[in-house]
C-alpha cells in the first residue's frame, strides 16, 4: 500500500500521515518480553502497510520498546523507515542527553534516529542547555531532525529560540476529537509556520473507536469509527497521528484511514459534535 505522506516540518521529508506508537509495547514501566514475537510481526505489517514511522521513547520500557524497534526494522533498508524517539526528562543536561541518545542509538541498532524529541519539558534544567545538546546530536549526525514533546506554545518558542543551525520540526502532543485544547494556539501556530503537530493518543484510548457519532458519518464512506476519528486528524494542515496496534485486524484498520479524505462538511459536522 502506497503511504499517504506529509511533509515533515520544514524539511523536504516526506513522512506517513499515520504511522505507529509503541507505548507499552515491550513494556510499560519495566522491560515485558512477553509479546516479543507479535510485536516486531506487527511493525512490520504495518511498514509493510505504509506506516513506516514509528514512534518510541527511552523511557518505555525501561528502553526495551527501542530495542523491540531496532529488531523489527533490522529486515528493512534504513531509509524505508523513519524512526523517532524521545529522550526522557531527566536526561536534558547536555551531557546526560548525548549519552541518552547514544544508549537509544545502540538500543535501536542504527547509525541515527529520523526524528529526536524531548519528551516533556524539566523546569529544573535550563531549556538553553537542552536545545544545545539536541543541536549537538544534529552536528554529529546523530541524529537528522529534532523536535519536542508535550510543550506549549510558550516553551516551544522559546525551545526555538536558542537554536541556531536547525528548527524545530515537530511537537508531538494529545490530540483527537475529545482532546482539543491545542487548537487554541498551538496548532493554528505550528499551521503558520511550517512545524508538525504529531498527535498521540488519536482514539482516546478506544472510546472513540465506540462512537455511535463516528460510526453514523463513517457508513456514508465504508469506514469505521476508528477510521474517521484518525482521518479527521490527518485532514488537517501539518497533523500527523500515531495510533498504537498490536494485532494485524487494527493494522489494517489504522492503514485503511488514509489515502482518502472526508468531505468539509463532514469534517465539521464531526469538529461541532465534540467541540
Amino acid at each position: 500500500m502506497n503511504a499517504d505522506l506529509k511533509i515533515l516540518g520544514k524539511s523536504e521529508v516526506k513522512i506517513p500521515s499515520i504511522g505507529m506508537g509503541t507505548w507499552g509495547i515491550g513494556g510499560w514501566a519495566a522491560p515485558d518480553t512477553s509479546r516479543d514475537n507479535e510485536a516486531i510481526e506487527a511493525m512490520q505489517r504495518g511498514i509493510q502497510l505504509g506506516m513506516w514511522l514509528i514512534d518510541t521513547a527511552e523511557i518505555y520500557g525501561r528502553g526495551y520498546s527501542e530495542e523491540l524497534v531496532g529488531k523489527a526494522i533490522r529486515d528493512f533498508a534504513r531509509d524505508q523507515v523513519f524512526i523517532v524517539s524521545k529522550v526522557d526528562t531527566n536526561h536534558l543536561k547536555y551531557d546526560d542527553l548525548i549519552q541518552a541518545c547514544q544508549r537509544s542509538l545502540y538500543r535501536l541498532r542504527t547509525e541515527y534516529i529520523d526524528l529526536y524529541l524531548v519528551h516533556s519539558p524539566n523546569y529544573r534544567i535550563p531549556l538553553k542547555e537542552t536545545m544545545n545538546g539536541m543541536e549537538e546530536l544534529v552536528k554529529r549526525e546523530m541524529v537528522r531532525f529534532i523536535g519536542v514533546s508535550n510543550f506549549p506554545l510558550n516553551l516551544m518558542k522559546e525551545a526555538q529560540s536558542y537554536l541556531n543551525i536547525t528548527n524545530i520540526q515537530a511537537n508531538q502532543v494529545k490530540y483527537n476529537l475529545k482532546c482539543r485544547y491545542d487548537e487554541t494556539d498551538l496548532l493554528p501556530y505550528c499551521q503558520k509556520e511550517g512545524i508538525t503537530l504529531m498527535a498521540y493518543t488519536p482514539l482516546e484510548e478506544g472510546s472513540l473507536a465506540l462512537n455511535q457519532i463516528l460510526k453514523d458519518v463513517g457508513k456514508e464512506y465504508g469506514k469505521t469509527a476508528a477510521q474517521m476519528a484518525l482521518n479527521w486528524l490527518i485532514c488537517q494542515e501539518n497533523v500527523v497521528t500515531i495510533p498504537k496496534a498490536i494485532n494485524s485486524k487494527h493494522l489494517d484498520e489504522n492503514a485503511e484511514a488514509m489515502g482518502w479524505r472526508m468531505a468539509k462538511q463532514d469534517f465539521e459536522k464531526l469538529s461541532a459534535a465534540f467541540a
